[in-house]
């Protein structure tokens, strides 16, 4: 895969979470955390490990200690939405500067790290897949609270960037 191909999709994933987390901060607190049997967790907890996720494969990927990626983010952390929010717009930043600062060449090799054996786009690829599917619980999850974030597939954002969405 290539790197504006991979930036496209980091792309994207930010363009849905932002629609899910908007569509979050209108609920109160008590709907942030309701137990729900789809996801197994709420949407905050749903929300922190998608996160949590993508924190932590960036920190194993770009090859720091095993204490930072390896340490779980705390749901006492994030209490509403906007410090959900926060932390995320701080990572995606981070996120961003990192994937455009890979080279094709770079993301087609095998990352330095004894437990891996796929070509470094495969691990950032997961990270966006892996979004997609806890995203699709979260849009669930609001839509059965009555706050449904509408449309997220690809397409959508493609439209949506081009200025047609």
């Amino acid at each position: 895969m290539r790197q504006t191909e991979l930036a496209t999709l980091f792309d994207y994933m930010y363009w849905a979470n932002r629609r899910i987390l908007a569509t979050a901060a209108r609920l109160t607190n008590p709907q942030f955390t309701l137990p729900s049997v789809i996801a197994g967790r709420d949407l905050r907890a749903t929300l922190v490990h998608m996160l949590d996720t993508e924190c932590s494969w960036r920190l194993r990927l770009q090859r720091r200690p095993e204490e930072e990626w390896n340490k779980a983010l705390s749901l006492s952390d994030y209490r509403n939405v906007a410090a959900l929010t926060d932390h995320w717009t701080r990572d995606e930043a981070e996120i961003r500067a990192w994937v455009a600062s890979l080279d094709d060449e770079t993301l087609a090799r095998t990352p330095d790290d004894p437990r891996a054996s796929f070509p470094l786009w495969y691990y950032l690829l997961h990270m966006v897949t892996h979004s997609n599917q806890h995203r699709a619980e979260s849009a669930q999850l609001l839509t059965q609270l009555g706050r449904s974030p509408g449309d997220i597939d690809f397409l959508d954002y493609a439209d949506w960037a081009r200025g047609s969405g």
